[in-house]
């Protein structure tokens, strides 16, 4: 794909020369050593906790139970949550056409939400690094885009999915809608962290509104502002798709237990999660659902409800978007074929 010099987009991003496109900048191998090792021993730490939370859980449970609520879902249930599930993921991949407008490449909106599909499901599966990263940027790549583009698409679709997240959260914990379990006990002052979690968002909206400076570095790695309100947009779509996640487990879950709860749980392990880069999250969100909410309903069918969750949320779109890799890998190889 041809580049242009260096020249604003429509929504405040930029398009730069191939020379700074191809420009490598330092990343996490950069770090002294003794950092490395001790977000490594940090990592471990939280890891081993998680793991002795589940293995002690997993003792009481009666698997038994657990099966009898499986199948106890109403088929009307079970279809409004793949409803729900297919909402969710279209609305993750949207945010490849957020991040289009931004960079303002020439790739197809087909394509580029085929790819959100594709790299979100592979990113709840087998990890941010391998699916959100490693299979975004080799399909990118084949789609013409230089690695500057994609770097920096990267660092957008980032800001996207936590912006929305911290706005949520902050609401959440703000208006008392959700309050963490113990001995997360901060009382008035947690809606002061709610409140600081809100002005994260409101302050990169105002900046993309009101900074004459559009460029920033951080470590190398360099980063356009949007316009106002593509940042707005990114802001608001994050908040829907992390709504509509929740709503998901919500409804696999008794109502009494309510809405703010389940969501406000599930971003707790939402942040567990990225701190141990677990794969999937896997038994992390488990754990941190049963810790939580354990006391307030029979473990058998918090248990069963997670299990569905998993397997419509995680299993299911993981199928699919592997017969949607293999084919843009067939299709890729067919047209470089085509081209010797």
């Amino acid at each position: 794909m041809r580049e242009e010099a260096l020249r604003p987009d429509a929504g405040g991003g930029a398009q730069r020369s191939a020379d700074d496109d191809d420009r490598v900048s330092g990343g996490p191998q950069d770090r002294p050593r003794w950092k490395r090792w001790a977000g490594n021993a940090f990592g471990l730490a939280l890891l081993g906790a998680v793991a002795w939370v589940i293995v002690d859980r997993a003792r009481t449970i009666d698997w038994p139970a657990v099966w009898q609520a499986l199948k106890a879902y109403p088929l009307t249930t079970l279809a409004a949550v793949l409803a729900l599930v297919a909402i969710a993921h279209a609305v993750f991949a949207s945010y490849e056409l957020i991040a289009k407008r931004y960079l303002r490449h020439d790739i197809p909106k087909r394509k580029v939400m085929t790819v959100g599909l594709v790299c979100f499901a592979f990113n709840l599966n087998l990890g941010s690094w391998i699916g959100g990263y490693a299979f975004r940027w080799r399909l990118y790549q084949r789609l013409g885009l230089r690695p500057g583009q994609i770097g920096r698409l990267l660092a957008f679709n980032l800001v996207t999915n936590w912006s929305g997240y911290f706005a949520l959260a902050g609401l959440l914990i703000a208006t008392g809608l959700f309050k963490p379990p113990p001995p997360i006990e901060l009382g008035e002052w947690l809606r002061l962290v709610g409140v600081a979690l809100m002005a994260v968002p409101a302050a990169y909206v105002a900046l993309a509104a009101r900074s004459r400076r559009r460029e920033w570095s951080f470590r190398g790695h360099e980063f356009a502002l949007p316009s106002a309100r593509l940042a707005a947009v990114q802001v608001a779509v994050s908040a829907v798709h992390w709504v509509v996640t929740g709503a998901i487990i919500n409804l696999l879950l008794p109502a009494e237990i309510g809405f703010a709860t389940v969501l406000g749980t599930l971003m707790s392990a939402a942040v567990v999660g990225a701190m141990l880069h677990v794969p999937g999250g896997l038994g992390v969100i488990e754990a941190v659902f049963i810790a939580s909410l354990g006391g307030r309903l029979p473990e058998g069918q918090l248990v069963a409800a997670l299990l569905a969750y998993r397997a419509a949320f995680y299993l299911l779109p993981l199928l699919t978007a592997t017969v949607m890799h293999l084919t843009l890998e067939a299709l890729a190889r067919r047209r470089g074929a085509a081209d010797h």
